[in-house]
């Protein structure tokens, strides 16, 4: 494992109590960072953190602002100002024609998906500028590149999430903020309960690598980019699809 660097930085985490979000916990604490993990399910993220020295766990809705706010609160309190936002929470959203799909199920992937990513950037930006320091990764999907069938929602929050990522790069270039993507190829974590095994299998046949991304391999990109040492880019994607996409 190569050393990363983030001592005295501390990290907010969404979707933190189990898949990429706990895999990238892992990753940052391993590499000096405080870590707090906020997840919906309250059990699971405070099972996690008791067990993590360095870190707190939060029950929080990061599709609900005024939630975002008492987390950010709380996870001040306990390990000082923002530097790290890791936008990993998410759903997959069932697997299913456009025009089989049910309008509130769209909405609440967009919501989570692409929603929360505005919401709780938004809440940690200011702060970021007011230190000319931040790092904020987000976790896109190769969906988002290149459009999965019977995804439709995801594939567009996803590549939301992408241009997101753009324009506020561009935005926070001139306070020494990276703001950063990663668009995984899939993953076997717990979203594979939500979406079909016929989608899973071509998810599958679609990476020249004939596997699927590992957690661990998706946090060592994440703790990258949220050091110090990516002093340079920002607004960029980063690819981690074992070869679906090469742009």
């Amino acid at each position: 494992m190569n050393e990363i660097d983030l001592r005295n930085r501390h990290a907010v985490i969404t979707g933190g109590a189990q898949g990429f979000g706990l895999a990238i916990a892992d990753r940052m604490l391993a590499s000096g960072a405080k870590v707090s993990m906020w997840d919906i399910d309250a059990a699971e993220v405070e099972a996690a953190a008791k067990t993590r020295d360095g870190t707190l766990g939060i029950q929080c809705d990061v599709t609900d602002p005024s939630a975002i706010e008492i987390a950010l609160a709380k996870s001040r309190d306990a390990h000082g100002p923002v530097d790290i936002l890791i936008n990993n929470a998410g759903i997959a959203g069932p697997s299913l024609a456009v025009k089989d799909y049910p309008i509130s199920e769209w909405k609440k992937v967009i919501e989570l998906d692409l929603n929360a990513v505005f919401y709780c950037s938004k809440a940690v930006v200011q702060e970021m500028i007011d230190r000319n320091y931040g790092r904020i990764v987000s976790i896109a999907s190769i969906a988002g590149k290149e459009g999965n069938p019977n995804a439709s929602p995801y594939s567009a929050a996803k590549a939301g999430v992408i241009a997101f990522t753009k324009s506020l790069g561009k935005e926070l270039a001139a306070h020494n903020i990276a703001v950063n993507c990663i668009t995984p190829a899939a993953a076997k974590t717990r979203i594979f309960d939500q979406i079909s095994q016929e989608h899973i299998d071509y998810m599958l046949s679609k990476i020249p690598r004939n596997r699927f991304v590992t957690v661990e391999e998706v946090a060592s990109m994440a703790c990258w980019l949220a050091s110090a040492e990516m002093s340079f880019t920002t607004g960029g994607v980063f690819d981690i699809s074992g070869g679906r996409a090469t742009y």
